[in-house]
């Protein structure tokens, strides 16, 4: 190729690059999901269960702001005095992409009962997928019978997990614990 072409198609690709550059600059501005993004896939995923999903989201958007990922799955978990719970599902997040995860862990409380949820984890500060496998831990407060929906907050460091569950089952109680997401499927709790 000439000088010359070069130096004639030199304005065309300036231009096409200055064309995208807002698209690459939205994109990247935009690591976050919004308050309306996660009510939207919280009614496809939990369905007519979902009657107090935007209250709770929005209590979670005004105390941690935005996530930059969530986990939709589903999970088990039964109490006397001390409890277990199980999970999986799939962690969504803007720039890292998909990732499988299990979830469990073991709780210590006055909490009696046992129940199966549908549930959708927000995640805040992720820094990265693998960042994810590690324990967080919380306080977790239950009172429903057949039916009922919760929120709660786990932390480690600077990234938080709050949880919004809807399942059937009876619960009541207040207990201390942590939950272990792994990579791979495990009974064992600790």
């Amino acid at each position: 190729m000439s000088r010359l072409s070069v130096l004639k198609a030199l304005p065309f690709l300036l231009l096409a690059l200055l064309a995208g550059a807002p698209v690459a600059a939205a994109q990247q501005a935009r690591q976050t999901y919004s308050s309306s993004e996660l009510v939207d896939t919280g009614h496809k995923f939990f369905g007519e269960m979902s009657s107090g999903l935007a209250s709770a989201i929005e209590r979670a958007a005004s105390s941690y702001g935005e996530p930059n990922g969530y986990i939709l799955g589903q999970e088990g978990s039964g109490a006397l005095f001390g409890g277990l719970r199980y999970g999986e599902g799939t962690l969504y997040t803007r720039n890292a992409g998909t990732a499988r995860v299990y979830w469990q862990g073991p709780t210590f409380g006055i909490d009696f009962g046992g129940d199966g949820a549908r549930t959708m984890i927000l995640v805040y500060n992720l820094p990265s997928v693998p960042s994810i496998y590690q324990r967080f831990g919380g306080v977790n407060g239950s009172a429903y019978l057949v039916g009922g929906f919760g929120i709660t907050a786990l932390r480690l460091g600077d990234i938080t997990l709050v949880p919004v569950r809807t399942g059937v089952g009876a619960r009541l109680g207040v207990n201390v614990g942590y939950l272990k997401f792994t990579p791979q499927a495990t009974w064992n709790p600790f």
